[in-house]
């Protein structure tokens, strides 16, 4: 979720309310102890984004211990080790999913980050390079026995698109072999997703990526739907949203790091449209932010309705 899971976002999830705990970017871990948090865009932060976990690629158990003191000077309310990207930029560097084919290179960086920490730690993975439930059973357990306090698992392997559908019964198979929380990931879109994965692979918790970005009260929704939280429905008016969004990236970032972040975020939201292409298309050839937002404003004079204007399953009214 490069670009996308900064203050901003994490701002507005934390507004509708559901979430149990925000994630940052990627943060290297090579480079975090010389980070300038007044201005990095990746370290900024607000105090309505609690509990907030900071999420590290690392190659190297030297990289640990500079990074654990940083994290511990930011006040992190946890820390995940992210060794599911299969992005070839971070694999080449010998973090994300590099540390699946690396597992004595992970149990490591495991073993040394738990040394270092009282926070609690967390590692993201995917299925793997393939099928291979030796393999996978043998990673797990190895980062439940180094010390490990929750597995995320996206649930696919490493070259499938998001276009293939979340292989959530293997979910199930990890939550069998180990006896720490697992939060599954991958394909989690709507509040009946949500229900269909919880039941095939009995997950303790659920993370959301894409569908977050492109419905941020989606965290809501599960929370009152399917776990029961006394969290109002809520009333979204998606123009308000958009230039909320605007609006805060407007305050807390450089002028050259908002346009970047509204074109990210505008690609997924524009989804709540039925034209939302001509939306994503005007905004991506825009060269400032306020003409993104003129140009926006035009859209959404436009279309003044989404694809659809109520969720069946959780009653929620889109305008």
């Amino acid at each position: 979720m490069a670009g996308l899971t900064h203050s901003a976002l994490r701002q507005i999830f934390s507004g509708f309310g559901g979430v149990g705990l925000l994630s940052t970017e990627m943060l290297w871990a090579k480079r975090l102890p010389t980070e300038n948090v007044r201005i990095s865009p990746y370290l900024i932060s607000t105090v309505s984004e609690k509990p907030l976990s900071y999420q590290l690629l690392v190659s190297s158990d030297r990289e640990i211990v500079p990074a654990m003191d940083a994290l511990h000077r930011l006040q992190a309310d946890a820390v995940d080790l992210n060794m599911g990207c299969p992005h070839w930029s971070v694999g080449k560097s010998g973090s994300g999913f590099a540390l699946m084919e690396q597992p004595e290179n992970a149990r490591r960086i495991v073993s040394q980050a738990r040394k270092h920490t009282l926070l609690p730690l967390s590692a993201k993975i995917r299925l793997g390079a393939e099928l291979d439930e030796e393999a996978l059973k043998n990673f797990c357990t190895m980062l439940e026995d180094e010390g490990v306090d929750m597995l995320s698992v996206h649930a696919r392997l490493k070259k499938e698109s998001f276009a293939r559908t979340p292989r959530w019964e293997w979910i199930a198979g990890i939550k069998g072999w180990v006896g720490i929380p697992v939060v599954a990931n991958g394909g989690i879109f709507t509040v009946r997703d949500a229900r269909d994965c919880l039941d095939v692979c009995g997950a303790d918790g659920l993370m959301l990526g894409r569908g977050a970005v492109i419905r941020p009260w989606l965290f809501a929704e599960i929370a009152r739907e399917i776990y029961g939280r006394d969290i109002a429905g809520p009333i979204v008016f998606l123009p308000a949203l958009y230039n909320t969004f605007i609006d805060l990236i407007n305050e807390l970032y450089r002028p050259e790091r908002r346009l970047g972040r509204l074109k990210e975020f505008t690609y997924y939201f524009a989804r709540n449209y039925q034209f939302g292409h001509q939306l994503s298309s005007r905004i991506q050839s825009s060269h400032s932010v306020e003409e993104a937002r003129e140009r926006a404003a035009v859209f959404f004079e436009n279309n003044s309705l989404p694809q659809s204007c109520a969720n069946a399953a959780t009653g929620t009214k889109l305008n």
